[in-house]
């Protein structure tokens, strides 16, 4: 650690020190600017440091390990005596070919829901805030899941999941978001990472339908694994409201003195902090740079999202709904909705396949750690290619040992969907929402993020929807579609995905500010270690941040320049 009296020798050391000087005399000046410190303490959240950073983990997880219930627990009711004695329509057979639709369908119209959710966002997420769109999300849920448990028809049960999952796509398009913002740059990757573990968590738990599987005599053999996901949606309600609201969105909103207080509990150090102030008035000058002329509180328009220069905002939509569409077109689905289908249909007994099921999960989620303890240290693009390529070679090999089809071969190919879902972890399963909830400016986060995650619901309806029928059709060769779409994703990953690890959610809006000014490809810039850190002085010439905009973004004034002054 270097003393005041060294000296700065890297580009990054230099910019730091030159922030740090600034923040010293920003520091004198701070109570001159409207913002007392009893308006900060009253404010102040109950939760501090590392207390309040896990708790915001805690509520997030919860979110995703309901996401991953919800996508496992289906897996298995769909072949349980009790449940097609109840919907008789998912019973697949020789005289009712079309009843492999119904059964794709009561899965993949989940994904209807959530697509309808997330597009909603569009509208709610920004007016409602991060916290009130999660606890509205997990309320739909709640009544979904009563209405799920308590279904007596298919047409009933389609509806329950359609409501269901209306509520889980306002909470997927939104906690990747509030947890990233509420998340410092050196620990983001990892702390999101967790939430693609806690989706595989919740796969595991959704087999303790196992238990139930031998209750062959009772509804409950399907009835309690749906109800069990009230469990995590109570716990998410409950908790969120102890919870601050995302400094992002309360500076946005005009909401100064309680945005400051959380970045103090989130940083654990006073208010007069140098870095509590450098990422205080990185936001400030973020948002009166997006919002010139308010108070950030109206929200941006579709229209906005098409639009280039400084800001890249169509480029970085666009690469975020590709993003949610890759990871679906990767084929995991076609593991997580059909695995104990896919078990059985390698010769293994119903029991048999629901225990392999079962251990294929809990692998699963066992291999998400290996991304959560690598992200922050090689990155994002490095293990979404690794993982991609992973993927392709073991579908090309599911297809070759489909093909011949005898024992040996069924058994290398369990193995191999073991191997697909380590991969799948590694390079894609937490990583897309990461890498959406990164990408985007603040003007635009909740919109993008709403479309992305409605790609990411559009395609998961796409593939459910087409593996039952595509089995039945061409067998093995379905394998071979999803290699042919891994394969093509490498070299999308490569050539337009930049790199968002280490840097704080404000320094990528100078990174692609950068590319624009000096007409450089994204990706590239992305990997340089000389972008100036936003809040900096080089770093608003880059942004093309007037003078007067500065200014008004320090002093909390109206955003005109003053005769004379610079900020």
């Amino acid at each position: 650690m270097s003393t005041p009296a060294s000296t700065p020798t890297t580009p990054t050391e230099k910019q730091h020190s030159s922030f740090d000087e600034k923040a010293h005399r920003e520091e004198i000046e701070f109570h001159e600017h409207g913002i007392s410190d009893e308006e900060i303490a009253a404010h102040a959240p109950s939760m501090r440091g590392r207390t309040l950073t896990a708790a915001v983990a805690f509520v997030a997880g919860t979110g995703f390990t309901l996401f991953g219930y919800d996508q496992g627990v289906m897996s298995a009711l769909l072949t349980a005596n009790q449940f097609e004695a109840t919907f008789p329509e998912v019973i697949v057979e020789a005289s009712h070919p079309n009843h492999a639709t119904l059964q794709s369908f009561i899965i993949a119209i989940y994904e209807v829901g959530c697509l309808f959710g997330a597009l909603s966002n569009l509208w709610v997420g920004d007016k409602l805030g991060r916290r009130r769109t999660i606890a509205f999300g997990g309320g739909i849920m709640v009544i979904g899941a009563i209405l799920q448990t308590t279904s007596y028809s298919y047409a009933q049960l389609v509806f329950a999941r359609i409501f269901t999952g209306f509520g889980n796509g306002l909470i997927t398009s939104t906690v990747p978001t509030y947890h990233a913002e509420m998340s410092p740059a050196a620990k983001r990757g990892r702390m999101i990472m967790i939430e693609g573990t806690l989706i595989v968590l919740g796969v595991t738990i959704a087999y303790v339908h196992f238990a139930l599987y031998f209750v062959t005599w009772s509804s409950a053999q399907w009835r309690v694994p749906l109800a069990l996901q009230l469990i995590f949606e109570l716990i998410m309600v409950v908790c969120i409201g102890f919870l601050p609201e995302s400094p992002r969105w309360l500076v946005k909103h005009g909401h100064h003195a309680e945005a400051l207080a959380v970045i103090s509990a989130m940083e654990d150090k006073p208010p007069s902090d140098a870095e509590v102030q450098r990422t205080y008035y990185g936001i400030r000058e973020a948002v009166a740079v997006e919002f010139p002329g308010t108070s950030g509180s109206d929200k941006a328009s579709l229209r906005e999202l098409l639009t280039g220069g400084r800001s890249q905002n169509f480029r970085r939509t666009v690469i975020a709904v590709v993003c949610q569409m890759m990871q679906q077109l990767t084929g995991i689905n076609l593991v997580t909705y059909y695995a104990t289908i896919l078990f059985q249909r390698l010769g293994m007994s119903d029991v048999n396949a629901r225990i392999v099921a079962a251990c294929n999960g809990t692998e699963y989620f066992l291999a998400s750690f290996i991304a959560y303890a690598l992200i922050d240290r090689v990155g994002r693009r490095i293990l979404m290619l690794i993982g991609t390529i992973g993927q392709c070679i073991v579908m090309l090999l599911l297809a070759v040992l489909g093909s011949i089809d005898n024992g040996p071969a069924q058994v290398v190919s369990v193995i191999l969907l073991f191997g697909f879902n380590t991969f799948f972890a590694i390079g894609w399963l937490g990583m897309a929402w990461l890498y959406c909830a990164e990408l985007s400016g603040l003007r635009t986060r909740a919109p993008t993020n709403a479309l992305s995650t409605a790609s990411n619901w559009t395609f998961n309806f796409v593939v459910v929807m087409v593996t039952g029928p595509s089995f039945n059709n061409i067998s093995w060769r379905t394998y071979i579609v999803f290699a042919a779409l891994n394969a093509a994703i490498v070299p999308v990953v490569y050539f337009f995905f930049p790199e968002t690890g280490g840097r704080s959610l404000e320094d990528l809006d100078v990174v692609f500010a950068l590319a624009y000014n000096e007409g450089l490809d994204p990706v590239k810039v992305s990997l340089r270690k000389d972008v100036p850190l936003a809040g900096s002085r080089e770093a608003d010439e880059i942004l093309g941040v007037d003078p007067g905009v500065r200014y008004a973004a320090r002093k909390g004034t109206p955003t005109s320049t003053p005769t004379g002054e610079q900020a």
